[in-house]
Parts: C-alpha cells; structure tokens; sequence
C-alpha cells in the first residue's frame, strides 16, 4: 500500500533539545531533493491540502514539519523568524540531507526566506505562497479588515467560516472551493495536535519583528540576494498579507516568476488546487 498524506506516519527527530515531528513520503526515484513544508500561523501538518501534498509527493519525496512548540513539536515556540529558520535548517541536517526545495505558506514563507537567506547552500528551489518580505505592506487598504482578520485568525478553536474568510475569495464558487477543502483537510484519522497559545502568542511577536525594513532606504535590498529559482503565489485579494507584497517579492528577487489567482484569497493554492499543481510541477521540474 502507498504512503499518502493520510497515512504517512508521524515521526520525531530530536535537534538542540526539542523534538520535531514530521511526515516524510513520496516519490524518492526522481532527480529532485526532497520538498520541505513551512506552514502557516498556528497550523500544523494537518493544516496542509492532501490534493496538495499528494499531488507532490508523486513528484518527488515531500516533507511536512511542525517547528519548536508548534502543534505536536515540543520545546519554547520561539519568538524571531530568524530563530525558526536556523531550527529548520537545523533539522534538515539532522535529517541527513544536504540541499531541498521549500515551499513557504504565510508564516512559514516568512520562514522560506531567512532559511534561504542564512543558509543558502540547503535551498535548491525556492516557494512562497501567500507571504510577503520584509518591509513590506501591514496592512489592507480596507480599513476594517485588519480587526477581522485578527478576530478570525485568533480563535481558540479556528472553524471553517474562519478559513474561508482568511483564506477564500468571495464568489460562490470560492466558498464552494473552501468547503471542498475544509472536508480534504479533514480527512486524516490521527489529526496532528493544535497549536497552543503560548505557540499562538509567540508567532504573533514573531510576525511583528520581521515586519519593519531591515534598511529603510532600500527595503527589499536583502531580497536582491535570494539567487534561487523562486516562485511566487498569491490570490487577487489577499486580506492577510496584502497581494502588493508578493509584487514586490518578484520585483527584487533575481529569478523569480510571479502567479496571481482570481477570486482567491490567501490561500490560492487550496481554492485552485489542480491549477497550482500543474504551475507548482513545472516550476519545480523545469
């Protein structure tokens, strides 16, 4: 029998006194390194498409990774972006690897970023889904949204009206594509353990210190370094990080392209998932 995404055993690795959980499988024939997952705030593995990593992990081998005190990790949920990239970069090496594709969703593309940043040699590809860089734009141009995206994206039990609001357009069809993906998400018996909110509190402080411009003459200079192959997602719509960042991503990192779904929110790879993997495989391939 295959391994998929509702099967994959959870595993532990321990690296500078906590342990990590992840699930490992897929497709290790190909010439493509592994692709490792860096999810979004408060989310855990089960937070992840199974249409999506499936689909990807026919490809080549998938890794999906809780960082410290997310979900069913242990240790100190840490409080600076930088801290989670060295954590990740960390356990890439534990786990014997020396060089994988990244593919960064929200957080977890802020994550993306310093990972590539501070240790480059371990990036062959890079992806970033729904994120922004640095010095980017805070907040919404709709003065309203802010408060509900943090009514939303903060509650002790996140529900599916949650999700479609932080991450879906607003058609019928879009709410129709959330519904869908609500049930995908769910599908899994042995659902990954929720975030805390010690976890919760400290991405917030994280998101916070990562916002400001490293240089405010040249805000997205640091991006000009990312010498990777990067590919860039976002929906029309963003109301969590705002859909201009992701321009200003593809506009200063070298060899970056750039893919903006319609009607779609945050997360467009869920609401367009048959579209984002065809983008996702040839980018990845090519």
């Amino acid at each position: 029998m295959n391994t998929t995404h509702l099967t994959a055993p959870t595993q532990f690795i321990e690296v500078d006194g906590a342990s990590f959980a992840y699930r490992r499988w897929g497709n290790t024939e190909g010439p493509n390194p592994p692709l490792l997952f860096l999810q979004h705030f408060r989310g855990g593995m089960d937070n992840w498409d199974p249409l999506m990593t499936d689909g990807l992990a026919a490809n080549q081998e998938v890794i999906l990774f809780n960082g410290r005190g997310v979900a069913s990790s242990t240790g100190t949920p840490r409080t600076r972006i930088e801290a989670m990239a060295d954590d990740a970069a960390a356990v890439i090496r534990a786990l014997g690897l020396k060089q994988v594709d990244v593919l960064g969703f929200s957080l977890g593309g802020f994550q993306a970023q310093d990972l590539t940043l501070r240790h480059p040699e371990l990036v062959r590809k890079l992806m970033l889904l729904g994120t922004g860089p640095r010095g980017g734009k805070p907040g919404h141009d709709d003065k309203d949204i802010p408060a509900l995206v943090y009514k939303h994206a903060t509650q002790a039990v996140p529900t599916e009206d949650n999700f479609l609001f932080l991450f879906f357009g607003r058609s019928q069809a879009a709410i129709e594509a959330g519904n869908h993906f609500w049930e995908r998400r769910h599908q899994r018996v042995d659902q990954d353990t929720p975030s805390s909110p010690a976890a919760m509190q400290a991405q917030i402080e994280a998101n916070l210190h990562f916002l400001p411009a490293l240089d405010d003459a040249q805000p997205f200079g640091h991006l000009e370094k990312i010498q990777q192959p990067t590919f860039i997602l976002n929906g029309q719509d963003d109301v969590m990080i705002p859909t201009i960042n992701s321009y200003y991503m593809a506009q200063h990192i070298p060899n970056a392209q750039l893919f903006i779904y319609p009607d779609a929110g945050h997360g467009a790879q869920f609401q367009y998932p048959e579209r984002f993997l065809g983008h996702a495989l040839q980018f990845l391939n090519e």
